[in-house]
């Protein structure tokens, strides 16, 4: 079993930063891959990051791309999502979640976060 939880979030201004964070209760990942997905009111879920544990390697939505920069400490069990520039339509609760073989879909992400909320005001 994994628990996952973030923190991070808050309201803020349009063009504004913030950092998320997302602590790991397990210890060692190896080759599971670390994502970040948002939801807003009334929409699905979406993809918006992931990192793989073990190289690195990450993936970004087209509509956070150059904006947003996922990171990972493996010492702290830790993965951030860095958010600058942030925008209105980037309002949402941002849910980490790990797994096995996760890509841009909620499928093969096993553990999921309880969410953190960011609200980005005009």
């Amino acid at each position: 079993q994994v628990q996952l939880v973030e923190s991070g979030g808050g309201l803020v201004q349009a063009g504004g930063s913030l950092r998320l964070s997302c602590v790991a209760s397990r210890r060692t990942f190896g080759t599971w891959r670390m994502g970040w997905f948002r939801q807003a009111p009334g929409k699905e879920r979406e993809f918006v990051s992931r990192i793989t544990w073990n190289l690195g390697n990450t993936a970004y939505a087209d509509s956070v791309k150059g904006r947003f920069t996922i990171s990972k400490d493996s010492v702290k069990n830790t993965v951030y999502l860095q958010m600058n520039d942030l925008k209105p339509e980037d309002t949402a609760v941002y849910y980490c979640a790990a797994g096995l073989t996760g890509e841009r879909s909620t499928q093969g992400y096993e553990y999921w976060g309880q969410g953190t909320q960011v609200t980005v005001s005009l």
